[in-house]
């Protein structure tokens, strides 16, 4: 089996940047900057190579992952709450002329949700990624295939309860840091979940409505696809005691109807070992087909 190349990983969410050099489940180095609130993404990825310049000549592909949806290389919002960009934004396209190498874009989460599956908690079996994060984001993957598109978006669930909000903005990390403030002003996740840690009634109470919600959509996510594991990622996600919070909530759901979670295990190098590895298995595909 030949060795795997070493491929450039990027990873743009609501909060960050990441860019890394990957070869298989190996994360060769990294590079970290804050996703701007402003400017156009045209910008922040020529600061972004800028930064890695001395990477050049390092990789020979580029995977791309990125919040909202990507359609034929083409990147848009879903919820401009969590990142703010034009529509149609030509993602593929602008990596490649700053890279100079081919390159694969795709949802952080179904990136996240490759990783997990081929190298992760999702052991290979069909499987339903979750990342709690930002924002929800999720992933499908059913008999050895990502689903694309908006498959797997599940943070955009909606309710008659909530007409003008989507889950997420329930659910993620805004909304815990929102429904601190009362409390704690300028209180962000972390400092909620530290507060919680000491029975702080309020920060128990926040963190305990998040997961019961997220509980929720476990069991609909079961009762939609029966997938044999759900895998639970993202800042949120793997906040101490919140798993085991989703599982309280789920305790009273007969057996058969119960969904199976797990801890995401690749925690946030998941995007980018997934989306290095769907990057490097098209490459693969291109040479195979010369």
């Amino acid at each position: 089996m030949a060795e795997p190349r070493t491929v450039l990983a990027i990873d743009v969410g609501g909060t960050k940047m990441l860019a890394a050099l990957v070869r298989g489940t190996e994360i060769v180095d990294t590079l970290r900057m804050p996703t701007p609130r402003a400017g156009d993404p045209g910008q922040w990825l020529t600061a972004l190579f800028g930064a890695i310049e001395p990477w050049r000549g390092a990789y020979g592909a580029v995977g791309a992952a990125v919040t909202g949806i990507v359609d034929d290389g083409h990147w848009s919002a879903l919820n401009r709450k969590t990142l703010d960009i034009p529509d149609r934004f030509p993602l593929t396209e602008t990596i490649g002329q700053l890279a100079g190498v081919p390159v694969l874009a795709a949802n952080d989460a179904h990136a996240a949700a490759w990783g997990e599956y081929a190298f992760g908690a999702g052991s290979r079996e069909d499987m339903v990624f979750l990342t709690i994060s930002t924002g929800i984001g999720g992933g499908i993957i059913l008999n050895g295939r990502l689903l694309e598109g908006l498959a797997g978006h599940f943070g955009q669930s909606r309710s008659v309860e909530w007409p003008d909000d989507v889950l997420e903005d329930r659910v993620s990390g805004h909304w815990i840091a929102r429904e601190a403030a009362p409390h704690q002003s300028g209180a962000t996740a972390r400092d909620v979940f530290a507060a919680a840690r000491n029975a702080e009634a309020w920060a128990k109470r926040i963190v305990t409505t998040s997961a019961e919600r997220t509980a929720l959509l476990c069991r609909n996510i079961q009762l939609t696809l029966d997938p044999k594991r759900i895998v639970i990622g993202g800042s949120i996600g793997l906040a101490e005691g919140y798993l085991a919070a989703v599982e309280r909530a789920l305790e009273p759901v007969p057996l058969r109807l119960r969904p199976s979670l797990h801890a995401a295990a690749l925690g946030e190098n998941a995007g980018v070992v997934g989306i290095a590895d769907l990057a490097e298995r098209q490459q693969n595909l291109r040479e195979n087909q010369k």
